[in-house]
């Protein structure tokens, strides 16, 4: 089952979703002498993979905003989770507005020791520990595992967050309270389904 949210459905998505977009990680930009100039990337499309341990199901979830902040509504796409279950999760993070779409992913994963994915979720009964980690041994988040409990129903906001301070207490561990940093995106999937 996919939930999928439009902009016909504006009031209900509003206070289901929280969504806020800030300016996406920086890119250097070549040929730039001393420390790299930068520019903002705009993040359009988080996309999750949701494998479950053993292969048997493959799930997504899906929050894509093609025009950006201001423009029409995001839309988010949400499959069911089996209860009693474990997942291995993979993120990508695109911006599908450029074309080429600009895969987003590679930067995460190259500068991980500046970046780190938090998982907070709310109602639903879902563990969440990282998978990977970046050259300092702490945790980036664009895989993870996800351990599903019973059946539940509630909202997942996940956070990446650009410069944390990955040893501050309970950031490595995923506590998102004392990483500081800057928000390069935090999207609220909702609903989320346990059955």
């Amino acid at each position: 089952m996919t939930t999928t949210f439009h902009a016909a459905q504006r009031g209900l998505a509003l206070l289901l979703l929280t969504t806020f977009i800030l300016p996406g990680c920086k890119k250097e930009e070549p040929g730039a002498s001393g420390p790299p100039a930068n520019e903002e990337e705009l993040i359009t499309t988080v996309r999750l993979h949701l494998r479950s341990v053993g292969g048997t199901e493959h799930k997504h979830w899906t929050y894509r905003d093609i025009d950006g902040p201001g423009g029409n509504d995001p839309v988010l796409e949400v499959d069911t989770l089996s209860a009693d279950s474990v997942y291995h999760v993979e993120i990508d993070v695109l911006n599908e507005s450029a074309s080429p779409v600009d895969t987003i992913t590679h930067e995460i994963d190259d500068e991980g020791a500046e970046h780190q994915f938090f998982f907070q979720p709310s109602g639903v009964n879902i563990t969440v520990a990282y998978d990977d980690a970046d050259l300092n041994g702490r945790p980036i988040g664009l895989r993870s595992i996800w351990t599903v409990g019973a059946s539940s129903t509630g909202s997942m906001l996940i956070t990446l967050r650009h410069g944390p301070d990955k040893t501050a207490p309970g950031v490595i561990d995923g506590d998102i309270t004392n990483a500081g940093g800057e928000t390069d995106i935090a999207v609220v999937f909702s609903p989320v389904v346990v059955d």
